[in-house]
């Protein structure tokens, strides 16, 4: 076994350990997200209407989720009552999605039951260690989102 290889296998593991982690400490398996009746994905595809993705072809492109799904979760919005499609007046197969009051009342519950969450989890750092910890997670954001292009620099 090469050096590269043994240092790349520590550094899988130290990804996928943080991952695991993580994942724990926000409760990204649990049965609902944040204890509520929806799944991360469902609260991240209200998330993503409200912040413009107007129809379908958006949120699969921005989330990378399967269209069959998405279409399984806007019907049951719709049947919940909180969202509305409309007929896209640029494609007729198309349709407009907005939330309604009671889907911006959910996400509302959702964003403030994310924040006490958050709250929660970083109550016992000290500023130093939360400014710490958001500038690491600002450079892991950057790092990983990096084009390949710009990788090459």
């Amino acid at each position: 076994m090469n050096i590269f290889y043994a240092m790349e296998k520590s550094i899988i593991s130290q990804v996928r350990a943080f991952n695991r982690c993580y994942t724990h400490l926000i409760g990204l398996l649990d049965r609902g997200y944040l204890e509520t009746q929806y799944t991360l994905t469902e609260a991240r595809i209200l998330f993503e209407i409200d912040t413009g993705k107007t129809n379908a072809a958006e949120i699969i492109e921005e989330m990378h989720i399967d269209k069959s799904y998405l279409s399984r979760v806007l019907k049951k919005f719709e049947k919940n009552k909180l969202i509305t499609k409309a007929k896209s007046g640029r494609d007729a197969r198309a349709s407009q999605i907005g939330l309604t009051d009671n889907g911006r009342v959910e996400l509302e519950a959702l964003n403030t039951l994310a924040d006490k969450q958050l709250e929660k989890l970083l109550k016992d750092l000290s500023a130093k260690e939360i400014k710490q910890l958001a500038l690491h997670m600002n450079s892991i954001m950057e790092i990983l989102d990096q084009k390949p292009a710009s990788r090459n620099k």
